[in-house]
């Protein structure tokens, strides 16, 4: 296996364990179930279960917009059509010769 596959394994792994406890997470922490399986844990499990990878996912999507602005902020212009025309036309004659 390369090493690409490799870590593309290990991705697949990790995200589907993310996956697993993310639902178990907001399920189990139900209040009617918490009771039947008389889970102790506090009432804000629930809460964070869901609020850690909104923000994760909202802040990274500040970052892609962020680089976009970045990119865009220094990028120097394109040149004007008309310049470009200019060196073409300019490079044709240049080859018949």
């Amino acid at each position: 296996m390369a090493k690409d596959q490799a870590f593309g394994a290990l991705i697949i792994v990790i995200c589907a364990i993310l996956a697993v406890a993310f639902v178990l997470g907001l399920f189990l922490y139900d209040p009617y179930l918490r009771s039947i399986l008389n889970v102790g844990l506090p009432e804000n499990v629930r809460f964070w279960i869901v609020a850690t990878p909104v923000t994760a996912g909202f802040v990274g999507i500040l970052g892609i917009g962020a680089w976009i602005g970045f990119t865009m902020a220094t990028t120097p212009p394109p040149k004007p059509i008309e310049e470009l025309i200019d060196e073409s036309v300019t490079q044709e004659k240049t080859s018949e010769t």
